[in-house]
């Protein structure tokens, strides 16, 4: 029996804007997923991907696993953020690394509405199983997709938590940080790292 889980979750947060606007803040890539993330859990492979090992998943307390996923995110016009999926790896369980899939689909973008700036997310999160273990097919298959969507749904709302604590924060400590000095001009006070990628 195969069977599909999945799991969106939407956020929105107001943003208290510094001297150097959010967008510019937005166009690290790397910086999103240290705030979305355990840094001691990520590995950075390169200027946009990520090997990050998700905390232990437990389901319905028959399979403990930890996911590896590569994620790969980049930022496009006008700060908005991509994240996107690339592999999944369940270490340890080959039956169902095998049979595994894992798709995350995110983006975070900057909004005006009255003077005031928001930052509006959705994420979607996919997994399929292809042929289940025998030691579950006997479980009818309405449990388990309650249970399968259930978890996805708190792997998700535990990364919403912590971006919605880190991400503001790290933001305004490196605006701060990058503030303009005095008799300086704006650009310059920004490092290259900084410059829109195109």
């Amino acid at each position: 029996m195969d069977i599909r889980f999945t799991a969106s979750e939407s956020l929105e947060i107001v943003v208290e804007e510094q001297t150097v606007p959010i967008q510019h803040y937005l166009r690290q890539p790397q910086r999103l997923v240290t705030a979305i993330a355990d840094p001691k859990l990520m590995e950075q492979l390169s200027e946009s991907r990520f090997r990050l090992k998700m905390r232990p998943l437990n389901f319905m307390d028959i399979y403990h696993f930890q996911p590896t996923v590569i994620l790969s995110v980049w930022a496009g016009a006008g700060g908005i953020v991509y994240l996107n999926s690339e592999d999944c790896e369940i270490r340890g369980i080959d039956y169902i690394n095998d049979r595994f899939s894992l798709n995350v689909k995110g983006k975070l973008s900057p909004h005006q509405d009255e003077g005031q700036t928001y930052l509006k997310g959705k994420a979607d999160l996919e997994v399929k199983v292809v042929d289940l273990p025998p030691p579950l097919w006997l479980t009818p298959k309405p449990l388990l997709e309650v249970a399968g969507n259930g978890l996805l749904k708190s792997v998700l709302v535990r990364i919403k938590q912590r971006l919605l604590s880190q991400l503001l924060k790290d933001y305004y400590q490196w605006a701060n940080a990058y503030a303009e000095p005095q008799n300086t001009t704006y650009s310059s006070a920004l490092p290259a790292a900084d410059n829109p990628i195109t």
